[in-house]
């Protein structure tokens, strides 16, 4: 049998899940009590790793929560349940905080275990939707993550729930990451591959031009020197620098067509007639992203790189910034 779409009931549906999915994240937010800063205490006391656990569809959220913590600065890692009761106990000691996801709080898998896992003297926290079951007796900390229906219509499937359990474990990792003040530096460090990892970890002087790639003129040059340099160099600019290196000015392709606008020969004018001062710059140790962000509010392509003293060290292009997969 093929099911037919209709189109207004789907549309309505999926607008009655989100509703009820945002109103059990609301109603976790409204109830965030002095139970959550207990549980953040016990994250950051923390001297051996956190074990995070749960079967089923809080297996997958737990997982989730075990990533993020781990990625944030917190040592984590998932266990399931029924391996534990199998030889995984093992990975767990007594330094160690353990965080037990269930929405019922009974599940047989964790329920079994959670004896074995005090006795170990791990510290125990517990992520259930009801504060009298077993698992949230057993826990030095209950947080209550429980929700008033769930979004399937049958109110069966977990749906509500896990995004209310995911959301509180989004708060716990991110409140834990700022006590620690993990940082943008901190979070490249756990993200070395990928575009993150591109943008969090490239510096200018890892992208900039330098030696004879890099386009300049002594202030005393003409137009037409400057010219050469914007061939040859291909960045669409050229440096203006004075005796000692320091930077005096930029010619760059904008101020080429304002050139052109004149009458006469302008080849042989001066260069320091016609160049921009004061030219946007950067420092070599500062981030690319922050070269682009500095590039695009000020709606230009090029930006020199500068030292403490003004010198030219390297010059920037938003071409190679995209070459890198800064961009």
């Amino acid at each position: 049998m093929i099911a037919k779409i209709n189109g207004n009931r789907a549309l309505a549906l999926a607008r009655d899940v989100l509703e009820i999915e945002a109103d059990a994240v609301r109603a976790v937010r409204d109830r965030i009590d002095e139970s959550f800063v207990a549980a953040i205490d016990l994250l950051l006391s923390c001297r051996g790793r956190v074990v995070v656990s749960g079967i089923g569809k809080s297996g997958h959220v737990a997982r989730k929560l075990a990533a993020t913590l781990a990625s944030t600065g917190t040592p984590a890692f998932f266990v399931h349940p029924a391996e534990a009761s199998h030889g995984d106990l093992g990975m767990i000691a007594a330094d160690d905080v353990f965080i037990a996801l269930s929405n019922s709080g009974e599940s047989e898998e964790l329920v079994a275990i959670l004896p074995l896992v005090k006795r170990i003297g791990a510290k125990l926290i517990a992520m259930t939707g009801r504060p009298e079951s077993s698992l949230a007796r057993l826990a030095d900390v209950h947080l209550n993550a429980g929700v008033e229906k769930e979004a399937c219509p049958l109110n069966l499937a977990p749906t509500a729930s896990t995004t209310a359990a995911l959301a509180l474990g989004d708060a716990l990792a991110v409140a834990v990451l700022d006590a620690r003040g993990f940082g943008a530096d901190d979070f490249a460090r756990s993200h070395p591959g990928g575009a993150l990892g591109r943008r969090l970890l490239t510096y200018v002087r890892d992208v900039m031009r330098t030696g004879d790639q890099l386009p300049k003129v002594p202030t005393a040059a003409t137009v037409r020197d400057a010219l050469f340099q914007l061939t040859a160099k291909r960045m669409g600019m050229t440096a203006i620098v004075d005796d000692h290196d320091r930077v005096a000015g930029i010619f760059t392709d904008g101020d080429l067509r304002r050139v052109l606008e004149r009458t006469g020969d302008f080849r042989e004018l001066p260069i320091a007639d016609v160049m921009t001062r004061s030219p946007r710059a950067i420092g070599a140790d500062r981030l690319a992203v922050e070269a682009v962000e500095l590039m695009e509010r000020h709606r230009i392509n090029q930006m020199l790189v500068i030292d403490e003293a003004g010198k030219l060290i390297g010059a920037l292009n938003m071409h190679d910034l995209f070459s890198k997969k800064v961009i």
